[in-house]
C-alpha cells in the first residue's frame, strides 16, 4: 500500500559556534541589557533621581494603549509576542542611546564648526535628529525583516513591527523630556497647570503619543509593500524600504521644525499635517486587515473540499466577531486552555490562507510544503476544541436567511428556494473532497492514496512542483 510522502530531511552540516541559535540569542540579549544600562545611566544623569522617577511615571501612560492598539491591528495573524518585545526593547534602549549619542555629538560639532550654538540646535532638531532617529528604528524592522521572515508577510506586520518599536522610543524620549521639565519646574518653583511639566506632558503625551509611531509606520509600511513584491522585483524590493525611510525622516522633519514657522506653527502643522496624515495611515491599516480577512475567506474553501475544514470554518475564520464568539464560547465551555486553543487554531487557519495565496502568486519560500503540513497537523490536533466553538460562532453571526420565493406550478420544485449553509444559496453541489482526506476521514476508506501529492484544488495549484500544497494523508497515516 503507498504511504505518505516522508517529511524531508534535514541535512546536518557544520556550524561555526557563532552561528548557533543560543549564541545569537545572547549577544542580542547581552547588546539590549547594556544598551538599557546606558541609557538609564545617561537619563538619570540628566534629569536626577526624582526627575527621573516623575518622568517614567508619566511617560509609561501612553505606552499600553498604544501596544494595544497595534496588536489589535494584527489580530487576524497575531505575530509571536517575542518580536514585539524585540522591538520594543530596541526602540527604549539601542535606537535611544543611538539617538542621544549621535544628536549631541553631532548637534555640538556643528555648534563648534560654525560658532553659532543657536543655529546648531535648530539644525540639529531638523535635519540630524530625523535622519539619526528614523535610521536607528528603522534597524529593528529590517532584523524582524531578514531574521523573522516567516512572521514578516505584509504591510500590517510592517505597520506593528514599527510602530512598536518606534513606542519603545518615544517612551525613553518622553522620560527624558518629562524629567528634565520636571527639574527646570523645580528650580523655577512653578507648579500646576502652570508648570513646564505639564506643558510638556499635555503636548507630547495628550496631543501627539502617536508622533513617532506615526513617523516609523511609513518605514513599515516600505517593509511591508517589499514583503508582498514578488522575487523578482530585487529593484523594488530594494527601494521601497528606503522610500519609506526618507518620507519617514522627511515628516520627522517637519514636525520638529514646526516650532521655526511662527508662535502658531506647531498647532498649524498638527492640524494640516499631522491628523490627516494619522486618520490617512489609520484607514490604509484597518482596509488592509479587511483584506486580510477576504483572503481567508477565498483561500480557505479549498481545505473544506479536501476535508481539513468544515464549511462553516471559512466563514467563521474569516470575520473577527465570529472569531471572538468562538473564544468565548470556548472559554465558556472548556475554560481558558479551550480559549487559547481556539486562538491557536485560527491563528493556524490564517498562515494556511496567507501561506496558499503565496504560493499561487510564486512567492512562497522551498519550505511551502513542509509549512503547510505543520500547520495543517496543528489545526487537525485542536480541531476537538475550536470546531464546535466555530460552528457556534458561524451560526450566531450569520446573516439572516433571504424569505424563500415563491414556487411557480411549472416548476414542480428543482431547487427553487433552495438555501445552502449559513443563508448562502447553494448554486453548486457541495465540495467533494479531493485527492488524500485527513486522518479518519469518513470518505478516507474510499480513496485510495495516489502515489504523488495534490492539490486541494489542481487550478489553483501554483505551476512550480516546489510549490505544490501539502494533501492530507490516507486512511493510515505513517
Amino acid at each position: 500500500m503507498a504511504t505518505c510522502p516522508p517529511y524531508p530531511t534535514r541535512v546536518h552540516r557544520h556550524t561555526h559556534w557563532w552561528q548557533r541559535t543560543w549564541v545569537r540569542y545572547g549577544a542580542l540579549i547581552t547588546l539590549l541589557a547594556l544598551s538599557g544600562l546606558v541609557i538609564l545611566a545617561l537619563v538619570r544623569e540628566q534629569t536626577g533621581t526624582q526627575g527621573f522617577l516623575v518622568g517614567l511615571g508619566l511617560a509609561v501612560l501612553p505606552v499600553p494603549l498604544l501596544v494595544a492598539a497595534f496588536r489589535w491591528l494584527d489580530r487576524v495573524d497575531p505575530g509571536p509576542w517575542r518580536n514585539l518585545l524585540f522591538c520594543f526593547a530596541w526602540g527604549a534602549c539601542a535606537a535611544a542611546l543611538i539617538a542621544i549619542v549621535a544628536n549631541s555629538f553631532a548637534t555640538r560639532w556643528i555648534a563648534t564648526a560654525t560658532a553659532d550654538p543657536a543655529g546648531a540646535d535648530t539644525w540639529g532638531a531638523t535635519v540630524i535628529a530625523p535622519v539619526v532617529e528614523e535610521s536607528a528604528k528603522a534597524a529593528a524592522v529590517l532584523l524582524v525583516f531578514l531574521f523573522r521572515r516567516r512572521d514578516f508577510t505584509g504591510i500590517v506586520d510592517g505597520v506593528v513591527v514599527a510602530g512598536v518599536t518606534a513606542t519603545g522610543f518615544a517612551f525613553t524620549e518622553n522620560i527624558l523630556y518629562l524629567g528634565t521639565a520636571f527639574g527646570t519646574d523645580q528650580l523655577t518653583g512653578d507648579s500646576g497647570i502652570a508648570s513646564v511639566t505639564a506643558a510638556t506632558f499635555f503636548v507630547r503625551v495628550v496631543m501627539s503619543p502617536f508622533a513617532h509611531p506615526l513617523f516609523t509606520v511609513l518605514t513599515g509600511i516600505g517593509f511591508g509593500i517589499a514583503a508582498l513584491s514578488a522575487g523578482r522585483h530585487r529593484l523594488r524590493r530594494a527601494l521601497l524600504p528606503l522610500a519609506g525611510l526618507l518620507l519617514a525622516m522627511g515628516m520627522h522633519a517637519l514636525w520638529n521644525g514646526s516650532a521655526a514657522f511662527g508662535e502658531y506653527g506647531f498647532f498649524g502643522v498638527y492640524a494640516a499635517f499631522m491628523v490627516p496624515s494619522f486618520g490617512l495611515l489609520t484607514w490604509l491599516v484597518i482596509w488592509t486587515r479587511q483584506r486580510e480577512l477576504g483572503t481567508v475567506r477565498a483561500e480557505l474553501p479549498a481545505y473544506v473540499a479536501a476535508g481539513w475544514l468544515t464549511p462553516a470554518e471559512p466563514f467563521a475564520l474569516g470575520s473577527m466577531r465570529a472569531r471572538r464568539v468562538a473564544r468565548q464560547y470556548a472559554r465558556k465551555h472548556a475554560g481558558k486552555e479551550g480559549a487559547r486553543a481556539v486562538a491557536r487554531y485560527e491563528a493556524c487557519a490564517t498562515s494556511v490562507a496567507f501561506l496558499r495565496q503565496r504560493g499561487r502568486r510564486g512567492r512562497a519560500g522551498a519550505d511551502f510544503t513542509v509549512r503547510e503540513r505543520q500547520l495543517l497537523d496543528a489545526l487537525w490536533s485542536l480541531r476537538g476544541v475550536a470546531r464546535p466553538a466555530l460552528d457556534h460562532a458561524a451560526r450566531a453571526t450569520a446573516p439572516p436567511a433571504p424569505a424563500p420565493r415563491p414556487v411557480p406550478p411549472w416548476a414542480y420544485g428543482y431547487g427553487y428556494g433552495a438555501q445552502g449553509a449559513y443563508g448562502y444559496a447553494t448554486a453548486h453541489p457541495p465540495y467533494r473532497p479531493y485527492g488524500r482526506h485527513p486522518p479518519h476521514h469518513p470518505q478516507a476508506s474510499h480513496a485510495p492514496y495516489p502515489q504523488a501529492p495534490h492539490a486541494p484544488y489542481p487550478q489553483y495549484a501554483p505551476p512550480s512542483p516546489q510549490y505544490a500544497p501539502y494533501t492530507p494523508p490516507g486512511p493510515h497515516r505513517p
